[in-house]
């Protein structure tokens, strides 16, 4: 069984409604905020930016250009 590198930052590719997992890791870095999400947790990002958001709100404000 593979395991995930604990603590280890993950690269991803975002697709529409998915991302592929391109090195281990167990978390990504919001593109805003920069704080640490989950891989478990990842719910928002950006296909077209290749970025991720640790909230709705977060991505809504990058969307709109607020951040």
């Amino acid at each position: 069984m593979l395991t995930t590198p604990a603590g280890r930052l993950a690269r991803l590719h975002y697709l529409p409604g998915t991302f592929r997992q391109l090195s281990p890791g167990d978390h990504v870095l919001c593109a805003v905020t920069g704080a640490k999400i989950p891989l478990d947790l990842l719910r928002y990002w950006s296909a077209e930016r290749q970025e991720a958001y640790a909230s709705a709100e977060i991505s809504t404000k990058r969307l709109l250009g607020q951040v």
